[in-house]
């Protein structure tokens, strides 16, 4: 970005950043982390549950995003019972949740697009 003519941009955590928005999409960039977010925004969930909600993603994206989300801060797991867990369930962290009202406003954003320039279906 440019400041008073000056090329600048950010460092945080070891990596450079040309900008503001660079480093939004390294955290919830790409097809499946924002989703993830979206889901979780209001809900504790377990893996199949995030799976079934998302049909189009596999089992191993998933796994990789989750764990991605995981690394960056922004979700958080939790297993119970033995080894291997019986149960594991994700939900947002206290960072994770500061990017609610950013999903949500881009949500709206799909939303009105969705709704004034597509059609509603049902879905399998």
């Amino acid at each position: 970005m440019i400041i008073k003519g000056k090329k600048v941009g950010f460092k945080l955590y070891g990596k450079t950043y040309h900008c503001a928005m660079d480093i939004t999409m390294d955290y919830i960039g790409g097809k499946w982390k924002s989703v993830i977010l979206w889901y979780l925004r209001n809900n504790t969930m377990r893996f199949t549950e995030l799976r079934q909600r998302i049909p189009d993603i596999t089992e191993k994206m998933l796994s990789l995003q989750l764990k991605a989300l995981e690394a960056d801060g922004l979700i958080q797991r939790a297993s119970f019972g033995a080894k291997p867990p019986l149960r594991v369930e994700y939900s947002l962290t206290p960072f994770g949740k500061t990017l609610i009202d950013p999903l949500e406003s881009i949500a709206r954003w799909g939303r009105h697009l969705g709704e004034s320039e597509g059609t509603i279906e049902e879905m399998e």
